[in-house]
Parts: structure tokens; sequence; C-alpha cells
């Protein structure tokens, strides 16, 4: 059996980590100008979160993991013998696809006869998630290292996500928008809907109120699955809005008329930096199965 290994884009929660044997990388961020904490070892996804709240001028800085990092991780499992799959968040979006391959080649030497394969997600959030939940599957049926790696393939080209924002105020600070743009879009109480395309962000619509937003999104989604929906795998995600998440997937369900088995995540700091408290996300993929000859 190989190794699973995922950065912290994929916001896997401890308890998901401990229950599936798998290892997560996190990310690094900075909120006081100086100092780098690992996200969920030396600060946790809430006290990240509302600090960002609480203070309007806060602006902080997310790093990716270096090398060494994964480096660290990857040769205990090296030395016992175990191949590994490493799962990325877009590479589009940070650099630590180019950190675990640059690490997989400085430890390939001491381990000639061991096989690392890195894979980028070309997404983030709960949609790297959904990836590494399939993959997780398949390792656990006994799949072959190389066969994992062909299937999350085909799985990473059928994942869609889409983000409510509750402000453009954070892409305005991150510069994913002008701030023309961010100022009109509050005064008019505009709430964008973003998606991955190619593992970049993209803006889709931006619709004038929350409850609109929300049903846009829902209408989309049951259009796109109605035929299909047991073939999928979804997940929805959140950040500082559990009630509003919760009910959104709730209603979900019962417009496909399937049950989300997938528990309401909390979305971390690589992608929250710049999304903002208040943001809500549903992603879906298909499931390995669909894959399986």
């Amino acid at each position: 059996m190989f190794q699973l290994i995922s950065d912290g884009g994929c916001d896997f929660t401890k308890e998901e980590v401990q229950k599936h044997n798998i290892d997560i990388i996190p990310f690094y961020v900075m909120l006081d100008g100086n100092t780098y904490l690992k996200e969920g070892v030396d600060i946790t996804k809430d006290e990240y979160f509302k600090r960002l709240k609480e203070d309007k001028n806060l602006f902080p800085k997310t790093a990716q993991p270096n090398p060494q990092d994964y480096v660290d991780i990857y040769t205990p499992h090296l030395k016992a013998g175990k191949d590994i799959i490493s799962l990325t968040i877009s590479s589009k979006f940070s650099g630590t696809y180019n950190s675990a391959t640059l690490a997989a080649s400085m430890v390939k030497e001491d381990y000639p006869d061991r096989t690392i394969i890195v894979i980028d997600s070309l997404n983030c959030a709960i949609g790297q998630g959904l990836i590494l939940k399939e993959m997780i599957k398949m390792r656990d049926k006994g799949f072959s290292i190389t066969k994992t790696a062909e299937l999350a393939e085909e799985i990473i080209k059928t994942v869609k996500i889409y983000f409510s924002l509750d402000t453009l105020e954070y892409l305005k600070k991150g510069g994913r928008v002008g701030p023309t743009t961010a100022l009109v879009g509050g005064l008019l109480g505009l709430r964008p809907i973003l998606h991955i395309v190619d593992g970049a962000v993209e803006q889709l619509d931006s619709v004038r109120g929350k409850d609109r937003v929300l049903a846009l999104i829902e209408e989309g989604i049951v259009a796109a699955l109605k035929d299909e929906v047991q073939n999928i795998n979804l997940s929805v995600g959140h950040i500082l809005r559990e009630e509003d998440a919760v009910n959104f997937k709730a209603s979900l369900e019962k417009s496909l008329g399937t049950k989300i088995e997938n528990p309401v995540v909390e979305v971390g700091a690589t992608i929250g930096t710049h999304a903002g408290p208040g943001a809500l996300a549903i992603a879906y993929c298909k499931k390995y199965e669909t894959f399986v000859k």
C-alpha cells in the first residue's frame, strides 16, 4: 500500500487525517508582518478568520510549504518501503507543486527503488478535498499506485467548484479585482460567484442579494447533475458561515433527491485569505467508479 500526502489546500480535518492515515503538509500564514505560522498547527482556521473579521485593516499573507517540508514527510515513508502519491493545490494558485516535485527529486537518489508521483489537482479547498477522498477510496480498495494516479487525473477533469463571496474587499486587497470594481460592487450589494477553470479562478457572475446567489448556484448544480447524481461526490464548504452552509446543503439534498455524505467543511486560509469571511463554496466531481471498466 502506498502513502497519500496532500498540502493543506484540501481542507481536511485532523479527524479525517487520522481516520484515513494520510499526511497533510500545511501552508504558512503571516498575521503580524514578521512571523509565519503553520496553519492547523500553530493557528486554527477559526482563530485565523476571527482575527481577519475583527480587524478590517489586517491583511495576512500566505506562503507555500517549501521543499524541505516535503522531504521531512516523504523520508520516513520511503525508509519504511512505501511509495507515495503527493496531491497539491492548483499550480496556478501556488508554487506548492514545484516544492513537492523538487523534494521528490531530492530524495530520489537515496531511494531509487521507490516511486513518488506528484499530482497537480488544478483545484483547491473542497474541490481538492474531493479528489483526495476518491484517491483514499481507491487506495483502500487495493488499487495500485499507478492506477490510482491514472484515475485521479480523470477525476480532476470532472471537478467543478463554485464560490459565493460576502464581499469583494478581500479580492481587492489581494489585487484580484480593482478598487473601483470593489466599490461599485459594494454600493450595489453585488455578490460575486466565482468558479475554477483550468486551475485558475474566474468570475462567473455577480448577483444582488445573498439568497439569490445561493438559489442561482443551486439551480445550476441541479440542472447539471439531475441525470447522474448517483455518480457524483459533492461537498459544501464555508468561512464563518456554518448555518448558511448547513441550510444550503439540506436544500441541495432535497432538490437533488439524494443525501450528500460529506460533512460541511470549514475552508482554510489558503483560499480564505482572498475569499474572506462569509464565503460559501460547493464542489462536485465524478466518483472513481465511473472510470473503472
